[in-house]
């Protein structure tokens, strides 16, 4: 039997303070600028539609921008997914560097395998952006 949903979870270490990580991945208006593969975005209120390389618009309602524990959620509301949601938490490991989770849960399940390896290879970047800025 092939499961329907999926939960998939990627994390990266990052050696700069929580707070400087956590202004770039909470800022819904800058994912282009960690997320390999987006080339832009447009925010109005809750709702961000991300534009790809491949020049592929996708809906998203933001659902969550917390400061305090550093968390963003969203879900993409694009047709081709039945339930979608995305996190992404910033955790402090205490000694100056954090670690972001970037979790996904899809149906159809093999949509969040390919949302996660996106997100794996966003995280990279993302630590690249960061710790290469010194």
């Amino acid at each position: 039997m092939t499961p329907i949903r999926a939960s998939v979870r990627r994390q990266a270490r990052i050696d700069r303070p929580p707070k400087e990580v956590w202004d770039l991945v909470g800022d819904p208006a800058r994912v282009h600028e960690w997320f390999s593969g987006i080339v832009s975005c447009n925010v109005e209120g809750d709702r961000r539609v991300i534009t790809t390389a491949a020049g592929i618009e996708m809906p998203e309602k933001i659902l969550t921008v917390d400061p305090l524990q550093r968390r963003f959620q969203y879900r993409i509301t694009a047709p081709f997914l039945k339930e979608h949601l995305g996190t992404i938490d910033v955790l402090d490991v205490g000694d100056g560097s954090c670690l972001v989770v970037y979790g996904t849960d899809a149906e159809p399940a093999t949509l969040a395998l390919v949302i996660a390896g996106a997100a794996g290879a966003a995280l990279e970047h993302l630590n690249e952006v960061l710790e290469g800025d010194r």
